[in-house]
């Protein structure tokens, strides 16, 4: 455990054996801070960083070819939802001695357990769907490697990254309701996706529960239970951020904000919020649009949040 989800971040990178000469093929669509940390921290002390295309049909291939000695990726893309090959990545990574590393944030273990499709490492920003609440600040990391527990027991105190008595309480509690809350959470996520998809003011919507989602069969045969995740993300017709705004500022019940996870459901804009710093062309090439929008999934009652969704998108 540690004090926040980026402290994990940190922690298993340089535990996975990140140094000066060493190489980690990263996934292009990650979380922006952490391309951030990759780039300022680690980059500088002799880190050679390779973004690529990770949900690619090809990427056996491009691990392969890259030859590196850490490979990072995510279950769910943030915020298009791209799903990833975990079994693929996982078997070339042993395949060319790397470490595999996973955030599965927004899957959590109800969705998805990564250890038992091969990864080394899983990584959990626990202020998102293991607290639920909204309320304490915690990051985990699992490992089926004791060598890495180990390292990763000595780097919490050394970075002083450790978890406060008080977080952990808040983060036990939450985990007493996980399933509870996911099972809502997925099923409102998969009814809010198909009524966005119908609406008029609505361009695409990217959710791996829609059968139109480009890795739909994929995430069927990885997500348990057919549950495909509280967070999704759609696209304004009207591509411009003072739509977005117009639309955020007639919310009422869904509230603007940069986290996800909790029992209640927020809207961010990437643009301004978990992909502020990458340049106009780099959310392009991403994906990430103008009238892009990322909808955490609560626990309310489903047409609620329709209403309220509906109200906003017409306005």
């Amino acid at each position: 455990m540690f004090s926040s989800g980026m402290a994990a971040i940190h922690a298993s990178l340089v535990a996975a054996g990140l140094a000066p000469g060493s190489k980690i093929l990263a996934a292009q669509d990650l979380y922006g801070p952490t391309i951030g940390m990759l780039r300022t921290i680690f980059v500088p002390v002799g880190v050679e960083v390779v973004l690529h295309d990770l949900c690619s049909p090809d990427v056996i291939e491009i691990v392969r070819a890259e030859q590196p000695d850490v490979i990072y990726v995510e279950t769910l893309s943030n915020p298009l939802t791209k799903v990833i090959d975990l079994d693929a990545i996982s078997s070339t990574a042993k395949e060319v001695g790397a470490v595999s590393i996973v955030d599965s944030t927004f899957t959590t273990p109800y969705v998805i357990k990564p250890i038992d499709h091969g990864f080394d490492t899983v990584i959990h920003s626990a202020t998102k769907y293991l607290g639920g609440h909204g309320d304490a600040t915690a990051g985990v990391v699992i490992s089926a490697r004791n060598n890495i527990v180990e390292q990763l027991h000595g780097y919490a105190t050394m970075l002083g990254a450790m978890l406060s008595p008080f977080d952990s309480y808040l983060i036990t509690r939450g985990l007493k309701t996980l399933a509870l809350r996911m099972e809502r959470q997925c099923k409102n996520a998969l009814e809010i996706s198909q009524f966005l998809q119908k609406h008029k003011a609505v361009e695409r919507v990217h959710y791996p529960g829609l059968p139109s989602h480009p890795q739909h069969d994929l995430a069927s045969r990885l997500l348990m239970n057919h549950r495909y995740g509280g967070l999704l993300a759609f696209e304004l017709k009207e591509q411009t951020r003072e739509a977005a705004f117009r639309f955020m500022d007639k919310l009422q019940l869904c509230l603007p904000a940069t986290t996800l996870g909790d029992v209640y459901s927020e809207v961010s804009y990437p643009a301004i919020s978990s992909h502020r710093n990458l340049t106009t062309s780099e959310r392009q090439k991403f994906g990430i649009t103008d009238g892009c929008i990322r909808l955490s999934v609560g626990i309310e009652d489903v047409n609620d949040i329709l209403h309220d969704l509906d109200q906003a998108l017409l306005s």
